[in-house]
């Protein structure tokens, strides 16, 4: 191999390296933003909050990228549900608690899962605009700082129902638990579509997607 080729190859090699690391999702929790050092790599500033700029998959790990739908958990619960295809061995019991506790988060480290007040700022339209969008091909929302234009997708990936599993409204919806409970049926979660953006709570044993903040 002559000195040029092997250059031609090397470089080409540092680009990749490159273009993972910038589009990797919060994978490196002790690296922080170099335009905002109280901002982790992976995350974004939203009105006071930092999140992270993709869901969560399996439990401590994020999906590659802010499209990819994750996997679904039930509210309180660890363990993670596919968000494409059918799913067998679903639990239908209805989570306890009256909070997300610290021992079930799915987050991965240095992450948690958001509080009413952090979603709701979130939801807040003086500082924060909100539109349905598409991004590389997938349904989604997007939530942006009116004030430092620092922007949030989240994919619309539905939701798996609490009888059997199915696969609803993928595409169409999509839902993000909260770590607070409405009663011991209910639990609070970010849901948005076509027609906008709001707050509501369902049934806390439905499979719903995850999307963290920092801790």
């Amino acid at each position: 191999m002559t000195k040029k080729v092997f250059f031609k190859c090397w470089l080409l090699l540092a680009l990749g390296l490159t273009v993972a690391m910038f589009n990797s999702c919060g994978r490196d929790k002790g690296k922080t933003n170099p335009e905002n050092p109280n901002v982790p790599e992976g995350g974004v500033l939203i009105n006071g909050v930092v999140w992270a700029t993709c869901n969560v998959d399996a439990p401590g790990t994020f999906a590659a990228k802010p499209e990819d739908p994750g996997m679904f958990y039930q509210w309180n619960r660890k363990k993670a549900w596919a968000a494409t295809g059918d799913v067998t061995g679903w639990d239908g019991a209805m989570p306890e608690g009256d909070s997300w506790e610290k021992a079930n988060d799915p987050s991965p480290a240095g992450w948690r899962i958001p509080t009413r007040v952090e979603i709701d700022a979130l939801l807040d339209t003086k500082k924060v605009s909100n539109e349905w969008t598409t991004e590389n091909g997938v349904n989604g929302g997007r939530f942006t700082d009116k004030t430092s234009g620092n922007s949030l997708f989240l994919p619309a990936a539905g939701c798996r129902n609490n009888r059997g599993g199915a696969l609803n409204l993928a595409g169409t919806d999509g839902y993000y638990w909260r770590s607070t409970q409405k009663d011991s049926y209910n639990a609070d979660y970010l849901g948005f579509g076509s027609d906008g953006a709001y707050r509501d709570d369902g049934d806390r044993s439905y499979g719903v997607s995850v999307r963290c903040v920092a801790d």
